[in-house]
């Protein structure tokens, strides 16, 4: 069986744990909107970077 041949650091270790931490996803903030995944479209108003692109019924 193959063993690692130095003890892994504190460190390398923490560093390895932070990689996988869950991080909530931020929004962006329209003015009429509200708040929204970025670079995607708007759910409640269908608008992408100023423009109209799917047809939500209101």
């Amino acid at each position: 069986m193959a063993n690692p041949k130095r003890k892994q650091s504190k460190r390398r270790s923490a560093n390895r744990r932070a990689a996988n931490a869950f991080v909530a996803p931020e929004f962006a903030k329209d003015t009429d909107g509200g708040q929204f995944r970025p670079h995607r479209v708007n759910p409640k108003t269908g608008i992408y970077r100023g423009r109209q692109v799917l047809n939500v019924e209101v």
